[in-house]
């Protein structure tokens, strides 16, 4: 029960990685707030976890009114927040002569304006009580780039260096900010690669396989519970990819 009584926020929780870790924090004993759109995997996971100590917000978190909300209602139920985790994410991955503004826009909005609303908001409160962690989920694709990926690799690399930067404003109030940068995770954005993808894929990862999301969630709760001097900092678990 590492993180006993810990408030902890996590984005993305319905699936992958996201419901991994919010899984890990609820039964090291935080009380999990996990946020996603679709109500139906949110409903299957609490019925599934049975667990008292996690539950779901249903909201966008690159809408700015939903992030509002959402850090409104966490404060207001709880009086609080410890943790958040930025791990909500999506691809839209095309060449970049090929790529719409649409799919442009909507990576970086998602991704990385997401992170700057839920991190604006939670720094508040945060500040107040002088302590806090946020845990950014970047990619080793912000480190190393994708074909295929610009959006993408600018919204992981974008977290990395928003992250870097908001260690510096806010280290004095004993807020610690960090990113793990997973490289190819077990997960729904992986699956639809196919066989072929993923075995190329394995073929660049020295440890020949694809990590698990229970590895990135391992990789969260040391920064939470453990790294108390750690901040500034990504974590890479990529299997030796980069």
């Amino acid at each position: 029960m590492r993180l006993r009584d810990k408030v902890a926020v996590v984005t993305g929780a319905t699936s992958g990685i996201g419901k991994a870790i919010a899984l890990a924090f609820a039964k090291e004993g935080a009380i999990v707030i996990g946020v996603g759109t679709k109500a139906e995997k949110a409903d299957a996971i609490l019925k599934e976890s049975q667990l008292s100590n996690l539950s779901f917000f249903l909201g966008d978190i690159s809408n700015k009114q939903d992030v509002e909300k959402l850090l409104e209602k966490v404060i207001a139920d709880h009086g609080k927040i410890d943790i958040l985790i930025n791990n909500a994410g999506i691809t839209r991955d095309a060449l970049l002569m090929k790529m719409s503004d649409e799919d442009w826009s909507r990576v970086l909005e998602v991704n990385l304006t997401s992170c700057f609303y839920t991190c604006r908001q939670a720094i508040r409160p945060m500040m107040k009580a002088r302590a806090g962690v946020i845990i950014n989920i970047t990619s080793v694709v912000g480190m190393i780039g994708n074909p295929g990926q610009c959006n993408y690799a600018a919204s992981k690399a974008g977290m990395i260096g928003f992250s870097k930067a908001l260690a510096k404003e806010v280290g004095s109030r004993g807020i610690r900010v960090n990113c793990i940068a997973p490289g190819f995770i077990e997960t729904d954005m992986t699956h639809v690669l196919g066989d072929a993808k993923k075995e190329q894929a394995v073929a660049t990862i020295p440890m020949g396989r694809m990590g698990q999301a229970s590895d990135i969630a391992s990789a969260a709760l040391y920064l939470a519970a453990d790294a108390t001097y750690m901040t500034g900092q990504t974590l890479v678990l990529d299997g030796g990819l980069s």
